[in-house]
C-alpha cells in the first residue's frame, strides 16, 4: 500500500487541506475535524483503496483504516502542516463545536498512542500471574521483580505519558508537560505525605496543600495539561526568542507544579474516583443489567467512535484497585462479532461473503480489531447486527452475574485471555464460559438471520 497516495487521494476528496482544522488517529480510525463536510465527498473517499469505511459522527470525520492507521497518518500530516488552520485545535475552534465532541476528540487523541503499551504490560501482567500460578516462577526470585516492573511501570508513570500525549493534544510543550506529570509522582513529593496518604496536608508560601498520591491517575495530569496549554501559548507568545529557551520552561514549572497539586489535582483525583466510583456502584447494583447494556451496546459506542468516553474509566479501575469489571464486557462484544461471523460462514454460499466473515474472525480472535466487520457487515446488515448484540447482551449478563473481572486494560481477543488470570482459576473459567455464550448465541442467531444466497453488500 502506498499511504503517500492514499493520502493525496483523501485530501483531494474532503476538499484540500484549506479544509482540514484539526486531525488525529486512534488505533484504526483517521479521525478529521472540517471545516466544511460538505466539500468531502463521502462515496469518492470510501472508494479510495485501503479506505474500510467513512463515519462522519460527533463533530469528527472518521476514516475507518485498520491498524496500518498510523502510517497513513504520517503521510497526511505533512501535506497539511503547511496549512496554518490545521493542527491543534484553537480556542474559537473547540468553542465552535460541541462540548460532547471536544471530549471524545481529546480523549481519543490523548489515549490512543498508549493503548498497545497498555495491552502490553497487562498481558505481560497475566503471564507473569499465571507462570507464578504453576509454579515457572517463584514470587520471591528477581526474575519476578523485574518482570512485575515491566509489567507494571505503565501504571506507575501513566501520569507523565499522559501528560506527554496530553500536550501533544492541547498545543504545549510535551517536554515541560512531561516534567508536570514527573514532579506529580517524585519520591521526595510523595514522602511528603508520610504514612497518612490521601489527604494529608502540607503548605506553600503559607497556602494549605492537600497532598494526593497521583501514582497511576489519569484525570489530574490531563486537567493540569489542559491548563497548561494555555500559559503555555501565552508565554510563547510574548517571551521573546531570545528568552524562550530560559524562561518558558522556568516560568511553567514554577507556575504549574504549585498550581496543579494545590488545585488541579486534588480536583482531578475527587472527580475521577468519583465517576468511577457510580460506575462500580452500578456494577455492585446490577452487575447483570450492567453487562447487558455493555455487552450489547459495546459495539453501538465503538460504531459512533465514542467508546473512548469509557476507556478512561477502565484504565482508572486498574491502575487504582487492580481489576476492571467493564473489560470483560467488551470481551463479550467481541466475541459475538466473532459468533456472527461463524453464523454467516457456514450458512452463507456467496465465496466473497464467506471470505469476508473467515478474515473478520482471525482479525478480531487476534487484534480484537472489530471495526472492518462491523462496518463491513454488521451495520450493512441490520439482523445481523442484532445478533451480535442479542450474542454480546447474553454473554454480558453472565459475566456480570459470576463478577469476572480482568487485571488489565486489554482488548478483547484470544491473544488477551493472560488478562483473566487470577489468583484462583474461576475467575478464567467464568469467563470462558460466557465469552462461549456470547458466541455461540450471536452465531445461531447470525446462521438463522443470514440467507443462503447472502451476498456481500
Amino acid at each position: 500500500m502506498d499511504y503517500k497516495v492514499m493520502a493525496k487521494n483523501i485530501l483531494e476528496k474532503i476538499g484540500g487541506a484549506d479544509n482540514v482544522r484539526n486531525m488525529t488517529h486512534c488505533a484504526t480510525r483517521l479521525r478529521l475535524t472540517l471545516h466544511d463536510t460538505a466539500k468531502a465527498d463521502d462515496q469518492a473517499v470510501e472508494n479510495i483503496d485501503g479506505v474500510i469505511n467513512v463515519i462522519n459522527k460527533a463533530g469528527q470525520y472518521q476514516l475507518l483504516i485498520g491498524t496500518e492507521v498510523g502510517k497513513l497518518y504520517d503521510e497526511f500530516e505533512p501535506l497539511v502542516k503547511g496549512n496554518e488552520s490545521a493542527g491543534s485545535p484553537t480556542t474559537e475552534e473547540q468553542a465552535s463545536g460541541s462540548i460532547i465532541s471536544n471530549v471524545f476528540s481529546a480523549v481519543s487523541a490523548i489515549f490512543a498512542p498508549l493503548l498497545p503499551v497498555l495491552a502490553g504490560s497487562g498481558i505481560l501482567r497475566g503471564l507473569l500471574i499465571l507462570f507464578v500460578q504453576l509454579g515457572l516462577i517463584s514470587e520471591d526470585s528477581g526474575t519476578y521483580s523485574i518482570l512485575f516492573v515491566a509489567s507494571m511501570s505503565v501504571f506507575y508513570f501513566l501520569p507523565v505519558l499522559l501528560a506527554f500525549t496530553s500536550a501533544r493534544r492541547f498545543g504545549a510543550s510535551p517536554y515541560i508537560s512531561a516534567l508536570i506529570g514527573a514532579a506529580l509522582i517524585n519520591p521526595d513529593f510523595i514522602a511528603l505525605m508520610g504514612g497518612a496518604g490521601n489527604g494529608a496536608t502540607t503548605e506553600f508560601f503559607g497556602i494549605p496543600v492537600v497532598l494526593m498520591n497521583y501514582n497511576s491517575t489519569v484525570v489530574p495530569i490531563i486537567l493540569s495539561i489542559w491548563a497548561f496549554s494555555y500559559l503555555y501559548k501565552f508565554l510563547d507568545k510574548h517571551i521573546p526568542e531570545t528568552l524562550k529557551l530560559v524562561v518558558v520552561p522556568l516560568v511553567s514549572l514554577a507556575i504549574m507544579v504549585p498550581l496543579t497539586v494545590i488545585v488541579i489535582g486534588p480536583i482531578g483525583v475527587y472527580s475521577g474516583e468519583a465517576v468511577a466510583n457510580v460506575v462500580n456502584w452500578l456494577i455492585e447494583r446490577s452487575s447483570v443489567l450492567t453487562g447487558i447494556l455493555v455487552g450489547g451496546g459495546w459495539s453501538v459506542l465503538v460504531s459512533l467512535g465514542i467508546h473512548w468516553a469509557v476507556n478512561p474509566i477502565m484504565i482508572n479501575n486498574v491502575s487504582t484497585y487492580g481489576f476492571d469489571y467493564i473489560v470483560p464486557f467488551t470481551f463479550a462484544c467481541n466475541f459475538a462479532v466473532i459468533g456472527t461471523t461463524i453464523g454467516v460462514y457456514f450458512k452463507a454460499k456467496d465465496k466473497k461473503l464467506r471470505s469476508f466473515a473467515l478474515t473478520g474472525l482471525v482479525t478480531i480472535a487476534l487484534s480484537a480489531i472489530i471495526e472492518a466487520t462491523l462496518f463491513g457487515l454488521l451495520v450493512k446488515n441490520k439482523k445481523l447486527f442484532l445478533a451480535q448484540i442479542i450474542g454480546g447482551a447474553v454473554g454480558g449478563a453472565y459475566l456480570g452475574l459470576m463478577q469476572v473481572v480482568t487485571n488489565a486494560f486489554v482488548f478483547g481477543s484470544v491473544t488477551t485471555f493472560p488478562a483473566f488470570v487470577g489468583s484462583t482459576s474461576s475467575n478464567f473459567i467464568q469467563a470462558m464460559i460466557g465469552l462461549l455464550i456470547s458466541m455461540v448465541v450471536s452465531a445461531v442467531l447470525a446462521f438463522v438471520f443470514t440467507n443462503r444466497d447472502e451476498t456481500l453488500a
